[in-house]
């Protein structure tokens, strides 16, 4: 739900709000994208997540343009009607409109939000509808979807990637971290990974995900980041550079790596993402590792310093170093920013 973030600080930079007003936003597109998706399955029907993303994006900047609740609903009757997305997106030969996919979502909510703003009237009943969300994509669950109050928001419960790769994918990235010392300077003979419905049918079955050809879809297969960890120690952004997608070492570990549904597994779906990984030597060692909650995870979240860690990693060679400080230090107290700070946080230039 990050990919609401830029949308509503750009409209509070439009709109003139200062930093806690941005942060209500946030915490409402948060509320509104999560409890969606704990209602009703996008994926199960085949559309893509960012479905939900357009509607919650919309709502975010339909409150810091200060919309009323009949604005509102046609917001929300616009952000719906004409941003239904198929799961494609993900799925197979990953493109670079994957990286796209809830930019353009966000950008169409804040769009629907705006039109609103000055009276252009939506579609009515765009879940309930005969024709509406609803009954159209399957999403039974979201006739009830209560948003929360008293302390328990959806922003608490989320998540922060520790590796850049696929969510699904962190856990097993993880156990074979932890495994690797165990096996240092033995030939691996077969890695073993048990998972889950979600990892396997996202990243873990398709025969793109065996040998990936670009970035994409390698940050996207868990055969592929295993592999590197596996091999380099490590999941960096270097490790999707597309001299490594040939990589000999690489293409031996996926070829020796199988991933497997485990029904017991999927039990601890979506409370954790549970992978199990266990890796044979040629001399007959056995190790096995199991991580259900990865660092970054709500069970296991990351401090404020490996978050800022992980930034500067990503920002190094993109901005200078002086304005990643920079920004490091208005982000953490981003509560207390005024509406001008807020309107000028991102005035920078790329390297």
């Amino acid at each position: 739900p990050s990919d609401n973030i830029s949308a509503a600080v750009s409209v509070g930079q439009a709109s003139g709000k200062n930093g806690r007003d941005v942060l209500l936003a946030i915490v409402i597109a948060y509320e509104i994208q999560c409890r969606m998706c704990d209602a009703a399955s996008l994926r199960a029907g085949g559309w893509d997540h960012v479905t939900y993303g357009a509607l919650s994006s919309a709502m975010a900047a339909g409150k810091l343009w200060d919309l009323d609740a009949d604005q509102l609903e046609h917001t929300l009757g616009l952000a719906g009607v004409c941003n239904i997305t198929t799961r494609q997106t993900r799925t197979g030969q990953i493109s670079d409109w994957k990286a796209c996919a809830f930019a353009n979502a966000a950008r169409n909510g804040v769009f629907a939000a705006d039109l609103a703003r000055r009276g252009l009237t939506g579609p009515f009943e765009i879940f309930e509808g005969p024709k509406g969300l609803i009954p159209q994509l399957n999403l039974g669950g979201l006739e009830n979807t209560k948003l929360g109050g008293g302390g328990d928001f959806m922003i608490d419960k989320t998540y922060i990637k520790f590796w850049p790769a696929e969510y699904h994918s962190q856990s097993a990235i993880d156990a074979c971290l932890r495994l690797r010392p165990q096996i240092e300077g033995k030939a691996i003979e077969k890695i073993h990974i048990g998972s889950f419905e979600a990892a396997v049918s996202i990243i873990g079955s398709e025969p793109e995900k065996l040998r990936p050809t670009s970035r994409e879809t390698a940050d996207h297969s868990m055969f592929y980041c295993c592999a590197a960890a596996l091999v380099d120690g490590d999941v960096t952004l270097a490790t999707f550079d597309d001299d490594r997608l040939t990589d000999a070492k690489l293409l031996d570990l996926i070829d020796k790596t199988e991933i497997v549904e485990d029904a017991e597994l999927n039990k601890g779906y979506p409370k954790g993402i549970p992978n199990d990984v266990t890796i044979t030597c040629a001399d007959g060692t056995t190790v096995n590792e199991r991580v259900d909650f990865p660092r970054g995870h709500a069970e296991n979240p990351m401090t404020d310093d490996e978050v800022v860690a992980k930034f500067q990693r990503l920002a190094d060679g993109v901005i200078a170093q002086s304005t990643a400080d920079a920004l490091v230090e208005q982000v953490m107290k981003f509560d207390t920013l005024d509406a001008e700070q807020v309107t000028r946080l991102f005035e920078f230039e790329v390297l």
